[in-house]
């Protein structure tokens, strides 16, 4: 059970912390969250939100290259780690609109 979870769990966090970030976009610039615009800072919200799954993603990589939670077998810790640097890529990639464009266009 090790195993699957090292190996599913970096692009697993990818897709949650994408649906997340682009989901609660979606909700800032629905019209029912208009009123509350000048309320909320939209925008410090989603940089912070896309900050946090980067972070995440770096303490994904970390955890997974340290010696406390071994792999069962040399190449499953590869594959993970691979896979958790290339979830980081992604996730830096899909959210980089997010940190350089305006809130709701």
């Amino acid at each position: 059970m090790n195993a699957i979870l090292r190996i599913s769990l970096p692009l697993t966090l990818w897709l949650a912390g994408f649906s997340a970030v682009y989901g609660l976009h979606g909700l800032l610039c629905s019209s029912r969250w208009a009123a509350l615009a000048a309320a909320l800072p939209g925008r410090a919200l989603l940089i912070g939100a896309a900050l946090l799954v980067l972070a995440l993603q770096a303490l994904l990589i970390g955890l997974l290259g340290s010696p406390r939670w071994p792999a069962p077998e040399p190449a499953i810790h590869r594959v993970s780690l691979t896979l958790a640097i290339t979830a980081f890529a992604s996730s830096a990639w899909t959210l980089l609109p997010v940190l350089t464009t305006s809130h709701c266009l």
